[in-house]
């Protein structure tokens, strides 16, 4: 935990190679020093339609999904670490946004399949 997920628009990586943006978002993770280096996921999904007022601009939107327990002042951390990380790689015309989703450690199930 947790489960990083970077959603952006496609056009960007013509000028910034989505490990980048990976590699953002995780070291915001883990500068936060909520998690350990090892438990932090990333994953990336690039989306060609979308519909934002600019037409010049693009996105890049992050959930970052964390096991509950958290409290309000460690997941404003959290999003901050991350943001200031994204902006620093400069994205031009760009809605940058980052949230935090509590997920109920009750109901959640996590299992790790090794290969037979």
């Amino acid at each position: 935990m947790p489960h990083c997920i970077i959603e952006y628009s496609a056009k960007i990586t013509e000028t910034l190679p989505v490990e980048q943006l990976t590699h953002a978002v995780y070291k915001g993770a883990n500068q936060s020093e909520l998690f350990s280096a090892t438990d932090i996921k990333v994953r990336a999904c690039a989306y060609d339609d979308f519909y934002l007022p600019g037409a010049e601009q693009v996105f890049v939107h992050v959930n970052l999904k964390i096991l509950s327990g958290r409290d309000l002042s460690q997941r404003k951390s959290l999003a901050t670490s991350v943001s200031n990380q994204l902006e620093r790689l400069g994205i031009e015309n760009a809605v940058i946004s980052v949230e935090v989703t509590a997920i109920e450690k009750e109901s959640y199930v996590k299992k790790v399949t090794t290969s037979a």
